[in-house]
């Protein structure tokens, strides 16, 4: 199990990795998925998740109370509506199309109901 618990940090890891180098893919929910995954099987890298000078405190806020950055809720928000905008430009299905802005909103909502630092 401990490895399942690795493999998943690993991988929330390079997501987060990717969100750096693309917008539209965010890299904090990734990195919280990561410190999760890490506190159950890997310490050493929770410890250096939760130590990391930029991403540890988002972390400590996450776990203590569930708390999102002011600063991160309005970057999730205009990231999701751009990520709408330029998906209606492409030729994606429109069931792909249709439902993305209520998904988004949704989301939205959920994130700016989460407590702020």
């Amino acid at each position: 199990m401990t490895l399942l618990w690795r493999l998943i940090a690993l991988v929330c890891i390079a997501l987060g990795f990717i969100g750096l180098l693309l917008p539209v893919v965010p890299t904090v929910p990734f990195l919280l998925l990561a410190a999760a995954a890490a506190s159950r099987g890997w310490p050493w890298l929770d410890e250096r998740l939760v130590s990391h000078p930029v991403y540890g405190p988002v972390i400590v806020r996450w776990r203590e109370r569930r708390a999102v950055p002011r600063r991160a809720k309005w970057l999730a928000t205009w990231s999701m509506g751009a990520s709408c905008v330029i998906v209606w430009f492409t030729p994606a299905p429109v069931w792909v199309q249709a439902p993305l802005p209520l998904l988004m909103l949704g989301i939205g909502i959920w994130i700016w109901s989460r407590p702020e630092d």
